[in-house]
């Protein structure tokens, strides 16, 4: 049997593995255990040994499994990993949403681009690595929630460094449409909550209003802004330069005539540096604390502001020599670097001395939109690329 017609079979079973992780419904911050089983005995039956680590709930799972090497000589060995949870999806959908329809040279499905199609393709090409004497493991590393500030990666990242897994490469495989990325911003995503004095709006003197010292503390966020802005280094690779903040959403009151005795405010920070992110909590905590909450409290003595850190990820940071980046220019034949503005988990798996690129299948722009799709022919290239790391990793007699 020649190597295109098993190439064909591949693409054939990353096709039919892809229906299946469409069909369980794993949107962030619900149930992903069905699905994480699923890949779990996939892998158990090819001879692959595991382990997974849980949220506090224990619904939420992250799974690493890896088929071992035969010998391998000090090289070092492969991660490839995808998260399993997806956006939640809206009505507006012309197809069933959790089942995978092909219309032509497009797979439409949510979870299709972002990113259950590399996880599929990996799935698919593991029966090739389980025959092969391979030089270096290969690791499967599917993790939860990265789409809500990436909370299943950490946990993960914290038993590989009790392992001491943490030395090897990883390929994190987000729609790039194969091309490799090296750097993105961080994103650190925060809500804060104030709780005031409720009362008739008759006399707003004798209440606390949350929500207008939340809208002060917009205010102040957006002049922060500015102030990023300011910072930007001088040798940015981003666009825009500097780090971002945004305000996502201000929630509080319950009647016109009402003093809103509580609010909270949804808000987010890109920044291009760790210190950016410093400054910034150290600013508006400063505001927050010296300024705003002894006003709050001179009228009600139990006012409060307390800020919650939803989550924050760490940025990917452009390396002059990134092992990653070189293994995967080798296998691809394209030698170009680029940035992006999503975020990944990519800078979790560097912090801890992984060598990391970001290189998957499928475009972001179709990611998180209604009616999400990846074209087929990128899951085709996403097996190709499998195979051509699969001749880097066979053992040498």
């Amino acid at each position: 049997m020649s190597t295109e017609i098993n190439l064909d079979n591949l693409y054939n079973n990353s096709v039919k593995i892809l229906t299946d992780l469409i069909g369980f419904r794993t949107i962030s911050g619900e149930d992903n255990s069905a699905l994480i089983n699923y890949c779990e005995e996939y892998l158990h039956k090819l001879g692959a040994t595991s382990f997974k680590t849980f949220d506090k709930e224990k619904k939420r799972v992250n799974l690493f499994a890896t088929l071992k090497a035969k010998k391998t000589n000090g090289i070092k060995p492969i991660i490839l990993s995808g998260h399993t949870d997806t956006v939640p999806v809206s009505k507006s959908w012309s197809t069933d949403p959790f089942k995978a329809t092909i219309k032509g040279d497009k797979l439409y499905g949510r979870g299709s681009c972002d990113m259950k199609g590399f996880i599929a393709c990996t799935l698919a090409f593991a029966p090739i690595y389980a025959k092969t004497d391979l030089n270096r493991d290969i690791h499967f590393c599917f993790t939860f929630d990265e789409e809500t500030a990436c909370l299943g990666a950490p946990i993960l990242i914290e038993e590989l460094k009790k392992r001491n897994i943490q030395d090897g490469i990883c390929i994190i495989g987000e729609p790039t449409k194969m091309k490799i990325i090296d750097a993105h911003k961080g994103c650190y995503e925060y809500t804060t909550y104030f709780e005031g004095l409720a009362g008739h709006s008759s006399a707003p003197h004798k209440g606390v209003s949350a929500v207008e010292f939340a809208a002060r503390y917009a205010n102040k966020l957006i002049e922060l802004r500015e102030d990023l802005k300011k910072r930007a280094p001088k040798d940015s690779i981003f666009d825009p330069p500097f780090s971002t903040l945004q305000v996502g959403g201000i929630f509080g009151g319950i009647a016109h005539n009402v003093i809103a005795d509580k609010c909270h405010i949804n808000w987010e920070t890109r920044p291009v540096v760790k210190e950016d992110g410093v400054f910034l909590n150290a600013e508006i905590d400063k505001y927050a604390n010296e300024i705003l909450l002894p006003e709050m409290k001179k009228i009600f003595s139990k006012s409060n502001i307390e800020k919650e850190i939803i989550g924050e990820v760490t940025g990917f940071d452009r390396v002059k020599k990134s092992e990653a980046c070189e293994l995967v220019s080798s296998l691809t034949g394209d030698n170009s670097r680029e940035v992006v503005s999503f975020g990944t988990e990519a800078g979790l798996f560097q912090e801890i001395g992984i060598s990391t690129v970001v290189c998957g299948p499928g475009s972001i722009e179709q990611a998180h939109k209604v009616d999400e799709f990846i074209e087929l022919n990128e899951l085709k290239k996403c097996i190709k690329f499998l195979d051509v790391l699969k001749s880097r990793s066979i053992l040498q007699n």
